[in-house]
């Protein structure tokens, strides 16, 4: 797996490269060679365990229909009555609203480069890892970063979650 061309990149994926850039951070996005659509896909097209791939879950906060977006390991699962404690009550994202909230389709939901921003959380259980691999905005787009990393190009808080 390599750096993708620059006419590789879908254009989902382009916004994730030019935030990347703009913020400096220092690994490029990579293209899958499989669909990294699900974290197990993911993890093993990259050869890492399932827990680095920091996996994005979308839900509709009920009182104001905010897009809540919820980033955690994917070996785990999200705790949604421990995420309503922190944002309030919650309800699903359909695959229509996650677009529309974020500007990414489900499977390739990536933690940065939104068109809205979203509340967001990191849960706490990505820093048992020194590298995460999260989704650059496409369902065969990833790129590599350390859980800090991750709180510092999303200013999101770290909750326990999962």
């Amino acid at each position: 797996m390599t750096g993708v061309s620059q006419s590789d990149i879908p254009p989902s994926a382009q916004k994730v490269v030019d935030f990347l850039a703009a913020a400096g951070h220092p690994h490029e996005v990579v293209m899958l060679p499989v669909t990294g659509r699900t974290a197990a896909d993911a993890a093993a097209a990259l050869g890492v365990e399932l827990g680095q791939i920091a996996k994005s879950i979308v839900f509709r906060r009920k009182s104001d229909d905010a897009a809540v977006l919820v980033v955690t390991s994917g070996d785990l699962r999200v705790d949604e009555k421990k995420v309503a404690t922190l944002v309030g009550k919650l309800g699903r994202a359909d695959a229509d609203f996650v677009k529309a909230a974020t500007g990414f389709s489900i499977g390739g939901v990536s933690p940065i480069a939104h068109s809205k921003a979203p509340v967001m959380l990191i849960d706490r259980e990505l820093f048992r890892y020194t590298q995460i691999w999260a989704a650059a905005g496409h369902p065969y787009t990833v790129f590599p970063l350390s859980p800090d990393e991750l709180v510092e190009l999303t200013g999101a808080p770290v909750a326990e979650i999962a």
